[in-house]
């Protein structure tokens, strides 16, 4: 059966020249001029493989990943070998423009193969690093190719296998505070002696430069986004692109959110991807601060090519090696949250979140507020336990607000700094019940 495949770039010709001259086992549907035209004819379901044959400045991490989600592989052919190794970093499978006939369609077989096997979805993701040169992966098993490229092996590559853990602050529309509570959990990770990132990635109201005082216009995340897009995002780009921060713990790297909210779509799937396992080989701990909804954008589910505003939201909570659902401990923050870990699981199946419930206080529960909260959540929340209370201390938090600081150094000794203090602590710390302050001192439990 010949694999179907669209074509575009002026390099094309002589690799049909070879094609013509022998039985081949792939068959030209659509010869594109533009990129649109190759993008339509692959969605369409066309063909199995695009092939960029020169002119491959144009292809990006976003174009491999859409082509991938609709099942599509990319070749691409170039006689620059920095080129290939750019290419093979997005995920697409490159070549020299005088490969063979034969190794030709062993790529295109490859490269189809890939796009509807078990792998692909991880390779939208970028957990795939790539394809090898064209030179390694003709004529080599495709299970042998994919165990290369996993481990980064002759591709010149840094490693692929990251070693951090991202840590994912997210919670329901209503400001429960999920960003004061990233912002200072990144800060108490960095006092424990760790290399912390902290990526602002709400595409709604990104506020973590405030937070910590940062006149930045250069929005730190959008600008590793469009160089990962590129494929060129590696340790040290990703260092100069993140803003240095340094607290009484010590330095914090922070790439900063979107200026404008309307700048929403410069932060795609794919290559947040890239930058979240660039900055997990780099850092200990990967705290992200993102965007309240989870909906999957449906009315553009039409064109696979669009951009997805929740997209980055999404990515990131699928990601996420923790997922901290930060909920308002109110009337109208729990029932909130309820809703939305209900949302979460259909929106993210895989995601197991700590519930943790901030701005805790008597004037809003009673008289014992962290009992109150935990009975309430027993009897109407999801069957999983609260993790974490923080207390409500606005005036303390204010202060650390108004002269751009952590907690940390503001208000070291303060309940709130405690309580969240508490929840990046080890998990044997993590998994004892806490206290709210204000119901503890100076009241006795009845029994």
């Amino acid at each position: 059966m010949k694999v179907p495949i669209a074509v575009i770039g002026p390099d094309f010709g002589d690799v049909g020249e070879r094609l013509g001259r022998r039985g081949h086992s792939v068959v030209v549907v659509r010869e594109c001029d533009e990129l649109a035209e190759l993008i339509a004819a692959c969605q369409s379901g066309a063909a199995r493989v695009a092939v960029v044959a020169g002119g491959t400045a144009d292809v990006t991490m976003t174009l491999v990943d859409r082509l991938l989600a609709v099942g599509v592989g990319i070749v691409c052919l170039t006689d620059d070998d920095g080129e290939r190794r750019r290419l093979d970093g997005l995920g697409a499978f490159a070549a020299s423009v005088d490969v063979p006939a034969e190794g030709f369609e062993e790529l295109v077989a490859a490269a189809a193969d890939h796009a509807t096997g078990p792998d692909a979805m991880r390779a939208s993701s970028f957990s795939f690093v790539g394809a090898l040169p064209a030179a390694t992966a003709v004529g080599r098993p495709r299970s042998e190719v994919q165990s290369r490229a996993a481990h980064g092996e002759g591709t010149g590559e840094e490693p692929s296998e990251p070693r951090g853990r991202i840590m994912a602050f997210w919670g329901p529309v209503g400001s429960p505070g999920r960003t004061t509570l990233a912002v200072n959990a990144a800060a108490e990770l960095v006092a424990q002696n760790r290399k912390v990132f902290l990526i602002d990635a709400d595409t709604y109201g990104p506020s973590v430069a405030p937070h910590l005082g940062l006149l930045d216009e250069s929005a730190g995340l959008a600008q590793a986004c469009r160089v990962a897009d590129q494929g060129q995002l590696d340790s040290q780009a990703l260092d100069r692109l993140a803003v240095p921060v340094v607290t009484q713990g010590g330095e914090l790297r922070v790439l900063t959110g979107i200026t404008r909210a309307d700048r929403w779509n410069e932060l795609r799937a794919a290559s947040l991807s890239a930058v979240l396992d660039a900055a997990r080989r780099t850092a200990d701990d990967v705290v992200v601060d993102v965007g309240f909804c989870v909906e999957a954008d449906e009315e553009l589910s039409f064109d696979t090519m669009a951009p997805r505003r929740n997209a980055a939201t999404l990515r990131v909570l699928e990601m996420a090696d923790r997922l901290v659902a930060v909920g308002s401990a109110d009337a109208i923050g729990m029932p909130r949250l309820v809703r939305s870990i209900d949302e979460l699981a259909a929106a993210v199946p895989s995601a197991n979140p700590d519930i943790v419930f901030n701005k805790v206080r008597r004037s809003a529960l009673g008289r014992f507020p962290d009992r109150a909260l935990r009975d309430a959540w027993e009897r109407f929340g999801p069957a999983r336990p609260i993790v974490g209370l923080v207390p409500f201390e606005e005036e303390t938090v204010d202060a650390a607000l108004l002269s751009g600081q952590t907690l940390l150094e503001a208000a070291p000794q303060s309940p709130v700094r405690r309580a969240i203090a508490d929840l990046v602590c080890s998990p044997v710390q993590r998994k004892r019940r806490f206290a709210v302050p204000s119901a503890r001192a100076g009241v006795r439990r009845p029994r």
